[in-house]
């Protein structure tokens, strides 16, 4: 069942069809590179099948160990940076209510997230949370040497020990790491943690459909068969054709390839829903980081409406002339609220009682796409049909596949990622860590 819409009106006066459809050659030729492996970065492509490759023994036993987690923490506690947090982040921010982490009961944990920044404070302030709580960690590191997520592990690894004892913590401390290697594989070993494999061929921020994310997907209580069936949905309609009439996730990378050829070189993914704003997160780093390198690439933005109408909208409307818009709409919200009519008409808003907030928020995106149009910004939306695990299974697959076809029309490789590596070294460098000279 198809989830996922995108309407393509608002681009038309800045792109023809017959530009669309001269793309055509193109992506068929590269939609065989991805799927026989012979394009650029082809030892990364283990995301492509992945819904359909992951058996249902192995969602079981994620599954298990999820509901152990649950049943014996009140905080559980996700270490990671990157692809190693956002994707986890994003489906629980979309599918959980929105202050899940306020209404969390027994069998039922918090879930809160470290190592995706070196702040004092933030994690000083997480450790005043979890003080007199029952914790569980899941450290998430192919290697287990990335700076961030490796110092929240120590001092959280240090806490629990201390509190609990050896025996007891390393029962609270999942592991998912490299199959074979790395220092975090080494210590899962000797230490006795329960771990979970990385696949050597998907790299992070394609990972959120292996247990980098859906074990932490799993312990938000949240479904997992159901999300890997929706991905499933969007892998067989992005595998069976590469025709731009059928396949939306090339039409979207298309347009974002026209776009850019034109000069357009900032993407702005524009949310009407709270509950994306970390899917947005999880969109930025998937696509910044896939095809910016080289020279080359659109820059990922994101905003927040109505909220940043109010803010960042005048720039949108008049500033300079380099961006376009994709808006990610939610089909409709899981509860309908009507605004009330008042005697006392004093704020002028009885013209709306009756209506939802849902009717009011959806005029507030049309009124907002035709200015924008208006205003010679090129924009396009995407609407999901609802807040469930397979529609948010196949909206994952589908930026998946766009963004790789994206990269490949602008001649890149969009499974690597040399530039992270820089500030690493000079980082190193600053620190005097072993092996890494001023010289």
């Amino acid at each position: 069942m198809n989830a996922l819409d995108i309407d393509c009106q608002n681009i038309k006066p800045f792109i023809t069809d017959p530009e669309i459809q001269s793309l055509q050659p193109d992506i068929d030729r590269l939609h065989q590179a991805l799927e026989q492996g012979t394009g650029r970065g082809a030892d990364y492509l283990g995301w492509l099948d992945l819904a359909s490759r992951t058996s249902s023994e192995q969602l079981g036993t994620i599954e298990q160990s999820a509901k152990q987690l649950r049943e014996h923490c009140d905080v559980f506690v996700n270490i990671g940076i990157g692809g190693s947090y956002l994707g986890a982040r994003a489906a629980i921010s979309y599918l959980s209510h929105t202050f899940s982490n306020q209404m969390s009961t027994k069998g039922s944990p918090e879930i809160h997230f470290a190592g995706h920044n070196l702040n004092s404070d933030y994690h000083a302030d997480l450790f005043d949370l979890i003080a007199d709580r029952d914790v569980c960690l899941n450290v998430i590191s192919k290697s287990g040497t990335t700076t961030e997520p490796a110092v929240a592990f120590r001092l959280l690894k240090d806490r629990l020990e201390k509190k609990y004892g050896k025996a007891e913590a390393k029962k609270r401390i999942v592991v998912t790491t490299d199959q074979a290697k790395g220092a975090l594989k080494k210590l899962a070993e000797e230490e006795g943690y329960t771990t979970f494999v990385i696949p050597d061929d998907v790299g992070g921020r394609y990972s959120v459909l292996t247990p980098v994310g859906l074990l932490p997907i799993a312990v938000a209580g949240i479904d997992i068969r159901e999300l890997m069936e929706g991905a499933k949905t969007g892998e067989l309609a992005c595998s069976g054709s590469s025709g731009l009439d059928k396949n939306l996730s090339y039409l979207y990378a298309g347009i974002r390839h026209l776009m850019y050829s034109k000069g357009k070189t900032i993407e702005i993914l524009a949310s009407f829903h709270p509950s994306l704003s970390y899917v947005m997160e999880w969109w930025k780093q998937l696509a910044g980081e896939s095809d910016g390198k080289e020279f080359k690439g659109i820059f990922p933005a994101s905003v927040e409406y109505t909220t940043d109408l109010h803010s960042m909208g005048q720039w949108v409307q008049e500033g300079n002339r380099i961006l376009f818009e994709t808006f990610l709409l939610v089909g409709g919200s899981r509860r309908q609220l009507k605004i009330p009519a008042f005697e006392n008409d004093g704020d002028g808003l009885n013209y709306l009682a009756g209506k939802t907030l849902d009717f009011v928020n959806d005029k507030a995106y049309k009124g907002t796409a035709m200015a924008h149009k208006e205003g010679e910004v090129p924009n396009m939306t995407i609407t999901v049909k609802d807040r469930s695990p397979h529609s948010l299974g196949q909206l994952f697959y589908f930026f998946e596949r766009a963004i790789a076809m994206t990269g490949y029309l602008m001649d890149v490789n969009p499974f690597d990622q040399p530039g992270v590596e820089f500030y690493k070294k000079n980082m190193f460098m600053l620190l005097n860590k072993p092996g890494f000279s001023k010289g």
